[in-house]
């Protein structure tokens, strides 16, 4: 038996040694697992009463965890520094804004900042009706076709681009809107982002930024209101 544990004259390339060890092996389980020696030889280890652990293969679970931890909290570092540095670009441009001289500057100065800080092809301000200077003169009733009641935001594929971005409307394939509701008596209004890229503005995209800034150009707004005819 001790022979046969260990090797001393065997044939194992034969196939009958082998055969004759495997059969006292299973027979016999007890001198595999209580041979610490032979276990360590063969990589395994005791793990309880009657189990065996297979060391590589454990250590090579507990890296893939460790390996998805590592690169779920990369996504999250990721995502926080994006979100950073959305916010900080918000701020600026808010900034920019609130240093507009009438209604043409503050629709330019959403435009430049839109193009310049995010990448955007073009952003507008209009009103349903006569507008202010700079602004777009939106079809009454266009506000509620496009964001159904109580809506504030919508973002998605291109509606009613021409009537919001004019010539503009060509280079625009996504938009993020921003309902405003301003003047007295009261307007429906819209603040609005187009983007080149279809993916640009989703259905799953977050708003809370977008609508801050349409927040803004709309308290700015009330400052210059449209001739009364």
């Amino acid at each position: 038996m001790t022979e046969i544990l260990s090797g001393e004259g065997l044939n194992l390339e034969g196939g009958a040694d082998w055969d004759a060890a495997r059969s006292l092996i299973m027979l016999r389980p007890e001198l595999v697992r209580d041979d610490v020696t032979l276990l360590q030889a063969l990589g395994l280890r005791p793990h309880a009463a009657n189990v065996l652990e297979f060391g590589p293969a454990a250590l090579a679970r507990l890296e893939a965890a460790r390996d998805r931890e590592s690169s779920a909290r990369q996504d999250v570092e990721d995502i926080a520094r994006a979100n950073f540095a959305a916010q900080a670009e918000v701020h600026a441009l808010v900034l920019d804004l609130l240093e507009a001289r009438n209604s043409a500057d503050l629709a330019f100065r959403l435009n430049e900042g839109a193009q310049r800080r995010f990448g955007l092809e073009t952003a507008a301000v209009g009103v349903e009706g006569a507008a202010p200077p700079g602004w777009r003169n939106l079809p009454v009733g266009l506000v509620g076709y496009i964001l159904e009641p109580g809506r504030l935001c919508g973002v998605g594929p291109c509606t009613g681009g021409h009537e919001i971005f004019g010539e503009a409307a060509e280079r625009v394939r996504s938009v993020a809107l921003v309902r405003m509701s301003l003047f007295d008596p009261s307007r429906s209004g819209l603040v609005a982002f187009g983007s080149g890229d279809p993916d640009g503005f989703t259905a799953d995209m977050g708003v809370e930024l977008i609508a801050f800034v349409g927040q803004v150009v709309e308290r700015l707004g009330e400052r210059w209101p449209p001739p009364r005819h």
